[in-house]
């Protein structure tokens, strides 16, 4: 073979060479970046929140029919996520189950988990030390596991003129110290509190605990049993004040939350701007603003638990399941999705 021949063959090689070399990287290129595979350079939120993780790859979740209760707090994430969760675990049945002589929440569903009612429950605040007591007297402990960060939400009606309030301002009109818009630079119209009852409720609780530190409600507050009862008397009463989760109040169209801060000349809107008044919804509809929640800007934040009876039975491996689904990246999506702040 000449040696003409003989380098033609060789440059052929090496362009063939190239060519394939550049193919795979390109190939592995555009796979990395779809996949993100493990080991490729990330950034930092990547690193913290894998995109991998989700719910196929939790470990011992079981096999049954789970019933489940408590805070109305998470009815959003109830929606976005547990039909997640079934089309991927079918067999990890569950069933929201609601008191049967009371009103659902966090309290009751506590209560429900303790009296062997429930596998485990959803809170929107913490263990009480008796609960805790309660559950040893029982043969069991009770673990809380926090899986989201929620606002609470100052809702009034469309049509009252005031952009805010501050938290010790709050604290004065369900203590019944401030009674009229007037003494806040608004119409002069007396104002009525309304809220769920404390009893119930892991909001209410959470709300006199942080709010009004210890005073209790006046008795100016009306009590009603639901948010979306709150929320019709809300649109018929323009002197009217509640309060609930954000999710539950941002996006309705007959209410406007207000701002809130510690301070007058900081106050935090719980929306993203510009501000959608009600004559445009349910078109369009006001956001959360899930930044000021994660900052510690707004200064009414909680957590959210899952409440898990450690009784080392499958209600155990049920709660534990639940949590380390909702901890999951494809669980703290969904979460985020439904207008709460992920954890991770």
């Amino acid at each position: 073979m000449s040696q003409q021949n003989r380098t033609n063959e060789t440059t052929i090689l090496v362009l063939t060479l190239a060519i394939t070399i550049g193919l795979v990287g390109g190939l592995l290129w555009w796979f990395s970046n779809s996949y993100r595979l493990k080991g490729d350079p990330l950034t930092k939120a990547q690193v913290e929140t894998p995109n991998s993780d989700t719910f196929s790859q939790v470990t011992k979740v079981p096999s049954g029919l789970f019933s489940y209760g408590g805070s109305t707090t998470w009815a959003p994430i109830r929606t976005e996520v547990d039909s997640a969760i079934q089309i991927v675990w079918p067999r990890f049945q569950l069933r929201y189950t609601n008191p049967a002589q009371a009103t659902p929440g966090s309290t009751t569903g506590i209560k429900m988990l303790l009296a062997g009612q429930l596998a485990f429950s959803q809170s929107s605040r913490a263990i009480k030390p008796e609960e805790n007591e309660e559950a040893k007297q029982l043969g069991f402990s009770l673990k809380e596991v926090p899986v989201a960060i929620d606002g609470i939400a100052i809702a009034v009606n469309p049509n009252l003129k005031i952009s805010g309030l501050t938290v010790s301002q709050l604290k004065d009109i369900y203590t019944g110290k401030i009674t009229n818009w007037e003494q806040l630079g608004g119409p002069k119209l007396p104002i009525t509190p309304y809220s769920r009852h404390l009893e119930d409720s892991g909001t209410i609780e959470f709300f006199e605990d942080n709010v009004l530190t210890g005073e209790k409600f006046s008795s100016s507050v009306q009590f009603i049993p639901t948010t979306t009862q709150a929320i019709k008397e809300l649109a018929k009463n323009r002197g009217g004040i509640y309060y609930a989760s954000a999710p539950e109040i941002i996006g309705q169209c007959n209410v406007k939350p207000l701002a809130l801060g510690r301070e007058p000349e900081k106050l935090i809107l719980p929306y993203k701007e510009p501000y959608i008044p009600s004559e445009k919804c349910p078109q369009q509809r006001n956001q959360i603003n899930t930044d000021v929640f994660q900052s510690g800007q707004y200064p009414i934040t909680r957590r959210l638990f899952v409440i898990i009876k450690q009784n080392g039975q499958s209600d155990e491996q049920a709660g534990e399941a639940y949590a380390n689904l909702l901890l999951t990246d494809q669980g703290q999506e969904l979460i985020a999705k439904a207008g709460f702040v992920r954890l991770r």
